[in-house]
């Protein structure tokens, strides 16, 4: 769900973006990745195809409290195809307000335990879809993040935050 205030001040006086406190100097911080991703709830991810070219796909993303992204997406589909053959990914979260997360990472199709956590993370974000959760023909993809960068560009002096993974 989006914050009703989106942008705005804090009185701080840090910009407040989708759930995220932008400082400069800072270094990318875990509550603040989630918080952007969670507010959002929906970006692009690409994988690689067959040949080595990315394929992009635009889907609903939710986070785990490690920081890890979730996905569900069917078994037979070209992203879970690809994850299955080259753990490489790329996500982007946000942009039409000028605030941007690009990130990378190794994707994968949990199962067991770790299917149930990254799933109970999705369902949380996405009641809505708790039901397909229960479909075998889902699979539930999980996102560890290696790098990730945060951009305000919505002024001359853009606010870039970036972190290395894992936290």
């Amino acid at each position: 769900m989006r914050p009703a205030d989106g942008v705005g001040l804090l009185s701080s006086g840090c910009p407040r973006v989708a759930g995220v406190t932008q400082r400069p100097a800072d270094r990318l911080g875990l509550d603040d990745l989630m918080g952007f991703v969670r507010a959002h709830g929906d970006g692009v991810l690409t994988t690689l195809g067959p040949q080595g070219e990315p394929q992009a796909a635009y889907l609903s993303l939710a986070t785990t409290d490690r920081g890890e992204l979730v996905l569900d997406a069917r078994a037979t589909s070209r992203t879970v195809t690809n994850v299955r053959r080259d753990a490489r990914a790329a996500v982007v979260v946000g942009g039409p307000d000028g605030v941007t997360l690009q990130a990378e990472g190794l994707a994968e199709v949990v199962h067991g335990a770790e299917r149930g956590r990254c799933a109970d993370a999705y369902r949380t974000a996405f009641p809505q879809f708790a039901g397909s959760l229960l479909d075998p023909a889902i699979a539930v993809v999980r996102v560890r993040l290696t790098w990730a960068r945060l951009g305000d560009y919505r002024t001359a002096a853009p606010v870039v935050r970036e972190a290395r993974l894992p936290w």
